[in-house]
C-alpha cells in the first residue's frame, strides 16, 4: 500500500481558508511562476516548485475529502481534480441526487473506512488527505504516514485550522524536505510513530 498523506497549503499562522471558507491569498504561488502545472495552462509556479509538486501530483492514486469541501467544489463536476484517479468523500449523507454514479467518487462514512477504501483504490500509490477537520481525524485515528505543508506568507488570525479540531500532541519527525520558491515553503514531515 501507499502512504496516506495529510496536504493543505497553509498560512504562516495555521489556517486553510479564512472565517469564509475562502482561500484568500493563500493559492497566489500556483499562479507566482512561468511554468505550467498542469494542462489547463491556469496554473503556473516557479520552476522549483514544479520539480516538487509535479512529481507528487503524478503519485497520488485517491483523495480524501469531507462532504463540506466536496460540496463546496460542487464535486468538481464529477472530475477528480488534479488529475487524480479517485475521490473518496467522508460523509454521513448520501450521495447528491442526479449524482452520476459512474463518476470515480465513492462516499463512506468515517476516517477509517475512508482510508481504507482509499488505499483499495490507490494501490501502491500516494493516498492524499485534504487538511482540516478530516485531515485531522485521520491524523488522531493515527493513519497518517507524512504531513505536507505549502506555508505562504499570510497571516489570517482565524479561519478554518489545517490540523482542524486536533486536541492532543501529535509528534513529526524533522522536516525532511524544507523548499524556499516564489510566494511559498514547501514542507515536508513524517509523523512519528
Amino acid at each position: 500500500m501507499g502512504k496516506v498523506v495529510m496536504y493543505a497549503t497553509v498560512s504562516v499562522d495555521g489556517f486553510v481558508a479564512d472565517e469564509n471558507d475562502q482561500p484568500g491569498p493563500l493559492f497566489d504561488w500556483l499562479t507566482s511562476g512561468d511554468v505550467p502545472l498542469d494542462e489547463s495552462g491556469e496554473l503556473k509556479v516557479s520552476q522549483t516548485s514544479y520539480d516538487y509538486t509535479r512529481p507528487y501530483w503524478d503519485q497520488i492514486g485517491a483523495l480524501i475529502v469531507g462532504r463540506h469541501v466536496f460540496d463546496m467544489t460542487d464535486g468538481w463536476g464529477g472530475k477528480p481534480p488534479a488529475g487524480v484517479d479517485h475521490v473518496v468523500v467522508v460523509t454521513h449523507r448520501p450521495e447528491p441526487d442526479g449524482w452520476d454514479p459512474e463518476a470515480p467518487f465513492h462516499f463512506v462514512d468515517g476516517v477509517e473506512a475512508a482510508v481504507a477504501k482509499a488505499q483499495e483504490l490507490a494501490g501502491d500509490r500516494t493516498v492524499e488527505v485534504a487538511a482540516g477537520d478530516v485531515g485531522g481525524q485521520v491524523l488522531a485515528a493515527g493513519l497518517v504516514d507524512e504531513v505536507r505543508m505549502d506555508v505562504v506568507p499570510v497571516v489570517f488570525g482565524s479561519g478554518k485550522r489545517y490540523f482542524g479540531s486536533v486536541d492532543a500532541q501529535h509528534l513529526l519527525e524533522d522536516p525532511d524536505v524544507v523548499i524556499q520558491s516564489n510566494r511559498v515553503l514547501h514542507l515536508r514531515y513524517r509523523v512519528r510513530r
